[in-house]
């Protein structure tokens, strides 16, 4: 690696000489530098560049460029060869070359150039040796130079092939795409003005605008002369074109990969040899080298160098181009301070690697470089990135450092060459510390020592946490603010310019304006037209026009006498020499003299103040004092300058044409001397750039320059006349000559002249002041800003230990006081001598307070400050019609440098407020109140954006502290959820032994147990207290879209819900945990939700998933409940029938096994519900579930009773009590239904509770059949009772009127015996069963006594072993019907009598309206429908009917007598015809038996079947009813088809008739034998009139209990024919056959 440096001299070019404006810029591989422009034909520019060069077959291309209004043109350009250069460390006298008109390329590269001019320039170039190596060491070096390069061909070809595509963006710096990208868009912020452009490889003249900000930039003007005119963007173009050109080295040139050093070391060392240029490459470089991959830690778009403080004065060389070289010096000696190191160390000159770990908060434990070696060491962290970083790598990705262990990747001789550099590096800078005492104390290490870019980020994602709440003294490690980023000023380190302010100052304080004009006005009046001293304006009138001093003869406007600010002793001194009165001018000189000297008696901690702040011993500032007095003393006898002036531009001037324009002229006059501009026609914002001359020989006089619109017409000639102004006033400027001071480019306000005028604007000038004898220096604007930051310096770091002084001031315009009293009257003093703006002031203040932005009361200061600063450019009064953003690119102070500080200061408040926790602790009030003022800080910022700088969407103070607070609080969740055993014992643990118990992988979340949450539940809550009622009263500016305590609610629960899902979807794995344990968790979770998320707007009405995560464990819980609820059922019933089924109490009705079970499903439901499931889904489930349990546990129980309850039914009270216990139960499922939701609870959770109560409805049912059914044979036994008592109740049916009352008197008799026994149990049961129990209960005794006397009275049974076989056999037999009535004697079977039924029919109602019992039994309704009821009351009333109307009932009832037939016996073939007459109605039937067939019949003898067919129904006693065919002999399927006539009259339909078909076998002597019966009913042929078939043949008649009743009745009417053969034909059944 070999040093080039180039210095350009100075050109001769042919031409007109104001036709050339030039500069020079030099282009070595891929890196250009500039030059600043001078004008004339013959430019002498004297400036110094610096290259590395890694390929000596390249060349040097130089070219010359004339720079243009629109675009610069190419005045010719030399090549030349780097093999050609010369090594030396001697500077030398250079070379003149020719400028040639083209280059000759090769390769796509230039190798010549051709075409001379006739221009030349002179150059001086060669190759610097390294520092301190012999001669022969060094012609050895160079030797292997060749050598070294040749070690990167291979890479070499890489290295352009990256060229050529985009350029990759590392993460550890600027991506081109956006130069602030670099902190991972976690500090992207608004920039102003920026616009994101990639830079061409080679850079031409027309670049794309980019702003200033993206970058570090240092003032460049110096180097560039730029000024600003109307190619505004130039400065910003050159100054991208250079660092990004340094930038791009980074990668693409060998240089920083193949040979040992880096563009850092090179550019750090080349800053020690010489001054200018490489300046800027050190700064530049340094950029890029700071931050690791990734981590926005150290800096974002700015490091902590020079470059970020152009806060101060650098960029004041906006306003001059002059620049001194010493700033530069000073500038660099101080960016060697300013940097960080990153962390690499040398050690036996071999760099080692490591990453710095420690975050920033840490204070002390970082250390600010400050020798050289380790500033060289920034270079040594850029090596990983070349070595290291793959071809695609992600821009994210952490950079891979080298470990400890690893040899580093230099050869021996590399560790040689950077070992020799360092030792001299060190020695410079030992050398430059020892003449250096005013180096900043913050420099030091120390406690607060951690300096870092304002742009930098902390990098959040650092293990190593930082404290909860921190308190105050964590705070003052970063008290300093944007310290080293501002405090690093170059005004602290330029001795000369500080020399030149403090003589300055003294001299504006020794003789202070404030004081020295204690004018004698006197009214006076004028005999000539004559004008006022302040105005200019005429002094108006006929007599005492105006003003005019005694001593002095100064004359003035009343009104202007208090703003007049000319120096009466002075002018009256001068005056008098002038007229020669010299005694009268010695008076003066002595009253000047005295003037001082009481001054300096009067106020010596002034000068005392002075004199510390600038460091001069006494004896100087003594000597010192007397040149200022003689100057003072001189006046202006012996001054005299010469002054340029450059009328640039005005902006927002007056309409004062009918076109609503102007034509606007400028004249300038200083003394008697005036001149003027062209005029622009018809513009308001016009740009003249017209220069002139002036000499002065006065410094009390003022320069007039006064802007005026051009008329030609009548009224102007009229005025002209008048007035001696033709022209329409547009305003004015007075400027005076004693506030100018070598290069400025000012904005001055255009000022009116009387009350009356109308004046809006400003104009732009360009001033450059040569006063005879004094030494060219700074702009008085510089001077200010010296003076006011190294007051500022001294008082906060000297004086006040780095604290900010806050001066107590009240009133409007306290915004204007900056310092305790001294000083502000030194700072007002000078700014009033030297025409400081208070604005300036302002903005210097402001720009000095940035560096201490976190001291105690500073961001409230700076809040005011800036409001004020904000007014003064925003509200723009009613007669001005400029625009804010126009008026603030007027001013002084620098458009472009304030608008850097805002950024950076915007950043720095964002980084700050995304750990408010730590930088604003709750625990201090003052640290709060900072922090609402930081917040007013940033909306003031926010304002200036948009209304000053006028830019369209600059982003909301209220969502930058929204993003800053959310920042704050992940980093803060993320370091409680890190800390929280440790965080937990200490703010919470109550026993202090406890603390350590805990081996460190266990304190975090673990599968094994769930301590850790509800820990880290408890830490959030104290965050989310701590916001709610710490910060959101503080932070209080944004009510409606900012509320601190529920972001920080929202941030806190969205970090842990995330986690606590993770966490339950591992623990649902393992489940290693109880299932209680998990429902604890599950309500705290809860409770946290409910408290501080639900009413949050991002959650409301949404449906939270915490109950998602704890589904499955609440299921498992509800798994388990339903063992143990089942198991507590068991012990319950046990206990239960221990004590033996005892009601509760003396009210309740059901014992305790009821209630214990309920107890404890309510429980477990009462958990379930303190849930509070906000997910309806969910709670479906858990329902669901539930009711399962409810329906098992309550069946088993049911279950349980029903079994034992038969062996229970003898003893008194208990099957009532066991009962209750059942419908108690459904009870208490009624209410339990009710509190899971009722109607609204989900579908299948509901169905599934009715199917229970339903089944248990059942079980109910069953129980109380079972009761009833135990009383049976008491009830029997009281029934017979009754009909043996009925059984002698005599008498007729027809029972006269005076007999009723002996029915009830036997009614009663009857009833007795079952009224008895129903009175004692009924009365039992009605105290000891529920209600519904009771009626129950009474159902069943109701169905048991009416089934009974059915059975036993009305229908006595005709027992087992004679069976209705019997009565039937005995029937058939007409001729024994005496037999059937032995029988019937002898089975007490007997028919009731009309009388009897009567009685038993009372009877009933008498039983009737007991079971109702007035309402309190059973209803009326159910025992009138009661079937046991209806059923009795039919079979008492067929006793009465007919025999016709109960064969037709039995037609019309038994309609399934020979259905069924499983196993016919045969089969007959019949037809049947019915036939209606239609005149009479009656009906007639034809029946036609065809044949029978498979008749089943074994017998031994003679076989002879015949078919017998019977017509059944009413009305038949007088008409033929039976007919019967001829016999068959021996044949089994005989054929009849024999017809037969049946008449049925017209009483009734043929559906009140059947025909009965029977098979016989005939037997003669003996009665028939019956093979088989079936039976036709005629309904079923009524529609269709016909039918023929074949009817299946049964072994007997089937009939239900209505047939049977009807056959019984019928049976006991012996008397008559008809009953007694329907009675036989009924009965009949086939006869046995021979040999079964």
């Amino acid at each position: 690696m070999s040093l080039l440096c180039v210095r350009v001299k100075k050109a001769k070019l042919q031409g007109p000489p104001d036709k050339f404006n030039t500069y020079v810029t030099l282009k070595v591989q891929n890196v250009k530098s500039t030059t600043v422009a001078v004008r004339g034909d013959q430019p002498c520019w004297e400036q110094d560049f610096m290259f590395e060069i890694s390929r000596l077959d390249l060349g040097l291309i130089v070219e010359v460029w004339n720079k243009g209004l629109i675009w610069d043109t190419l005045v010719g350009t030399v090549w030349i060869a780097l093999k050609a250069i010369r090594q030396s460390d001697e500077e030398g006298p250079g070379e003149w070359s020719t400028l040639e008109a083209e280059v000759v390329m090769k390769h796509d590269e230039i190798c010549g150039t051709k075409n001379p001019t006739p221009h030349r320039i002179l150059l001086d170039t060669r190759f610097e040796l390294p520092f301190d190596i012999p001669e022969e060491e060094a012609r050895y070096w160079t030797r292997k130079l060749e050598q070294i390069n040749s070690l990167g061909d291979d890479e070499y070809s890489f290295q352009e092939e990256v060229q050529k595509k985009p350029l990759p963006s590392a993460a550890s710096q600027c991506s081109f795409e956006d130069a602030d990208s670099a902190v991972d868009d976690r500090d992207s912020d608004y920039r102003s003005e920026t616009s994101n452009s990639i830079p061409p490889p080679y850079h031409t003249t027309a670049q794309p605008n980019a702003s200033v900000h993206q970058f570090t930039v240092p003032s460049r003007l110096q180097q560039q002369g730029v000024l600003r005119e109307s190619c505004a963007d130039s400065l910003q173009n050159y100054d991208l074109d250079y660092r990004e050109h340094v930038a791009i080295r980074r990668y693409d040139s060998i240089d920083s990969t193949v040979s040992g050093r880096t563009d850092l070391e090179s550019t750090s060392e080349s800053s020690q040899m010489t001054s200018r240029q490489c300046s800027l490459e050190s700064r530049h470089s340094l950029d890029l080298s700071d931050s690791p991959a990734g981590s926005s830690r150290y800096g974002s778009s700015c490091n902590v160098s020079q470059g970020s403080s152009h806060l101060s004065e650098l960029d004041h060389s906006h306003e001059s181009a002059h620049g001194s070289e010493q700033d530069d010096d000073h500038q660099e000696r101080e960016s060697n301070h300013s940097y960080r190191s990153s962390g690499s160390y040398q050690k036996d000159g071999q760099t080692w690697l490591r990453e710095q770990e420690e975050p920033r908060g840490k204070g002390g434990e970082e250390k600010v470089c400050e020798t050289e070696e380790k500033h060289t060491d920034h270079s040594a962290a850029k090596l990983p990135l070349e070595f290291d970083k793959p071809k695609d790598a992600d821009a994210r990705a952490q950079v891979s450092y080298h470990s400890d262990n690893e040899p580093p990747p230099f050869s021996p001789a590399r560790a040689h060459w950077i070992r020799a550099i360092s030792k001299v590096r060190l020695q410079l800078q030992e050398g430059q510390d020892e003449a250096d005492p005013s180096k900043p104390p913050w420099l030091k290490g120390g406690p607060a020592g951690g300096l870092y870019g304002i742009d930098s980020m902390p990098d959040l994602r650092k293990k190593k946490p930082i404290p909860l709440v921190s308190d105050l003294s964590l705070v003052q490690s970063r008290k300093a603010g944007i310290t080293s980023a501002m405090a690093t000023r170059t005004s602290l380190k330029d001795e000369e310019l500080k020399s030149h302010v403090y003589k300055k100052t003294l001299q504006a304080l020794i003789y202070p304006i404030s004081c020295t004009t204690p004018h004698n006005f006197e009214v006076w009046t004028a005999t000539t037209p004559t004008y006022c001293y302040e105005c200019e304006g005429l002094l108006w009138g006929i007599a005492r026009q105006g003003m005019r001093c005694a001593e002095c003869g100064v004359k003035c406007h009343e009104k202007c006498q208090d703003l007049l600010n000319a120096d009466c002793l002075q002018r009256a001194a001068e005056k008098s020499s002038k007229h020669g009165a010299e005694d009268r001018t010695q008076n003066f000189i002595m009253a000047m003299k005295d003037r001082m000297k009481i001054r300096e008696r009067n106020k010596p901690e002034i000068f005392d103040l002075i004199r510390d702040v600038f460091c001069e011993s006494k004896l100087t500032h003594a000597q010192q004092m007397k040149t200022v007095k003689q100057s003072v003393l001189d006046g202006t006898s012996k001054w005299s300058a010469k002054i340029t002036i450059t009328v640039m531009c005005a902006q927002g001037l007056q309409a004062k044409d009918k076109t609503g324009s102007s034509d606007p002229y400028v004249t300038v006059q200083v003394g008697k001397t005036k001149k003027r501009t062209k005029t622009i026609f018809g513009n308001l914002n016009p740009v003249w750039e017209e220069k002139f001359y002036f000499e002065c020989h006065n410094s009390s006089d003022r320069i007039k320059v006064r802007v005026w619109d051009e008329d030609d017409d009548i009224k102007s000639r009229v005025k002209q006349r008048l007035k001696r102004e033709s022209d329409d006033f547009l305003g004015q400027t007075i400027i005076e000559v004693r506030t100018l001071s070598g290069e400025m480019d000012v904005w001055y306000n255009l000022e009116k002249r009387t009350d009356k005028s109308a004046v809006s604007g400003a104009i732009r000038l360009q001033i450059n002041v040569e006063i005879k004898g004094e030494e060219k220096v700074a702009p008085y604007h510089i001077q200010y800003t010296c003076l006011h930051e190294n007051l500022f310096h001294h008082l906060t770091d000297v004086q006040g230990s780095g604290v900010v002084k806050i001066p107590d001031a009240k009133g409007d315009d306290a915004w204007k006081v900056y310092f305790d009293e001294t000083a502000q009257e030194i700072v007002d003093e000078f700014a009033m001598r030297y025409g400081i703006e208070s604005i300036y002031q302002a903005m210097t203040h402001f720009a000095c307070l940035s560096s201490k932005y976190m001291c105690p009361g500073v961001p409230a200061v700076m809040s005011t400050l800036l409001a004020n600063i904000n007014a003064y450019y925003a509200h723009t009064t009613a007669s001005t019609n400029v625009s804010a953003s126009d008026r603030f690119a007027a001013s002084n102070f620098g458009k472009e440098r304030f608008v850097k500080l805002l950024d950076q200061l915007h950043n720095s408040l964002r980084i700050d407020l995304s750990m408010y926790r730590n930088n604003f602790p709750a625990s201090s009030r003052e640290r709060l109140q900072d922090l609402k003022s930081t917040v007013d800080l940033l909306t003031s910022i926010t304002f200036f954006r948009m209304k000053v700088q006028e830019l369209q969407s600059p982003p909301r103070a209220s969502q930058v502290v929204k993003d800053c607070v959310k920042a704050c609080l992940n980093s803060t969740y993320e370091y409680i959820f890190n800390n929280c055993h440790e965080l937990y014992s200490r703010e919470y643990q109550t026993d202090p032994n406890k603390n350590q118990d805990l081996p460190p992988e266990e304190q975090g979340p673990s599968i094994r147990n769930l301590d850790f949450w509800p820990k880290l539940i408890t830490l959030i809550v104290s965050i989310i207290e701590e916001d709610k009622n710490s910060y959101s009263p503080v932070l209080n500016q944004f009510p409606q879209e900012l509320a601190v305590g529920k972001i920080s609610a929202e941030v806190m629960w969205s970090l842990f819900a995330q986690d606590m899902k993770y966490a339950m979807e591992e623990h649902e794995k393992h489940r290693l945990c109880k299932s209680a344990d998990y429902m604890n968790l599950h309500f705290k979770v809860k409770w946290l939700y409910n408290e501080y998320v639900h009413d949050l707007p991002a959650f409301k009405g949404k449906v939270p998933e915490y109950p998602a995560w704890f589904e499955q464990f609440v299921m498992q819980w509800l798994d388990e409940n339903e063992d143990v609820s089942l198991e507590f059922l068991h012990g319950a019933l046990e206990r239960d029938k221990k004590d033996g089924f005892q009601q509760t109490s003396e009210h309740a009705l059901f014992s305790c096994s009821v209630v214990d079970v309920f107890t404890q499903l309510n429980q477990s439901f009462e958990i379930i519900k303190k849930l509070e499931c906000p997910d309806p889904v969910i709670v479906a489930h858990y329902n669901r579930r539930f009711a399962k349990t409810i329906g098992k546990v309550l069946m088993q129980y049911a279950d349980i009773l029903s079994k034992s309850f038969q062996s229970y039914c003898s003893k008194e009270k208990l099957p009532c009590i066991l009962m209750n216990n059942i419908q108690q139960l459904r009870v208490q499922l009624e209410k339990m239904f009710e509190a899971m939701g009722g109607k609204e609870l989900d579908a299948e959770a509901s169905d599934h509770l009715k199917e229970l109560q339903v089944k248990l409805n059942n079980v109910l049912d069953e129980l109380s059949a079972v009761f009833g059914n135990s009383f049976q044979t008491r009830i029997d036994e009281c029934v017979k009772q009754m009909s043996d008592i009925l059984c002698q109740v005599k008498g007729t049916g027809n029972v006269a009127a005076n007999a009723r009352n002996t029915v009830a008197q036997d009614a009663d008799n009857v009833l007795r015996p079952l009224m008895d026994f129903l009175d004692g149990n009924l009365t039992l049961f009605a105290t000891v069963c529920e209600k519904t129990v009771l009626k129950r209960v009474l159902k069943e005794l109701w169905r048991v006594v009416m089934n009974t006397m059915e059975k036993l009275i009305v229908l006595p049974p005709l027992t087992d072993h004679t069976g209705t076989q019997l009565i039937f056999s005995a029937a058939k037999e007409l001729g024994h019907l005496s037999k059937l009535k032995d029988h019937m004697v002898r089975e007490e079977t007997r028919s009731l009598t009309p009388k009897q039924c009567a009685v038993l029919d009372l009877a009933l109602d008498t039983i009737k309206q007991y079971f109702h019992a007035g309402g309190n039994g059973l209803k009326k309704t159910f025992l009138e429908k009661s079937p046991d009821l209806q059923s009795l009351r039919y079979a008492l009333s067929l006793y009465t009917q007919t025999t016709d109307t109960l064969i037709k009932t039995f037609v019309q009832t038994q309609t399934a007598q020979g259905s069924g037939v499983d196993d016919p016996v045969g089969e007959v073939s019949i037809q049947i015809d019915l036939y209606t007459h239609p005149g009479t109605g009656e009906h007639k039937v034809t029946v036609k038996v065809v044949a029978a067939n498979d008749l089943k019949w074994q017998t031994s003898g003679m076989f002879r079947p015949f078919v017998e067919i019977t017509m059944i129904g009413p009305h038949q006693s007088d008409k033929k009813r039976k007919f019967t065919t001829k016999s068959k002999s021996n044949n089994w399927a005989p054929k009849y088809n024999e017809t037969f006539h049946f008449i049925l009259g017209n009483e009734d339909g043929p559906d009140a008739y059947e025909l009965q078909v029977c098979v016989k076998d005939y037997c003669f002597a003996r009665e028939d034998r019956v093979l088989g019966i079936a039976v036709m009913q005629l309904r079923d042929i009524v529609d269709k009139g016909s039918c023929a078939c074949w009817c299946p043949l049964g072994r007997r008649i089937h009939m239900d209990e209505t047939g049977l009743t009807v056959l019984r009745i019928l049976s006991q009417r012996t008397n008559d024919e008809v009953a007694r053969e329907f009675v036989k034909l009924k009965s009949e059944s086939r006869s046995t056959e021979e040999g079964t």
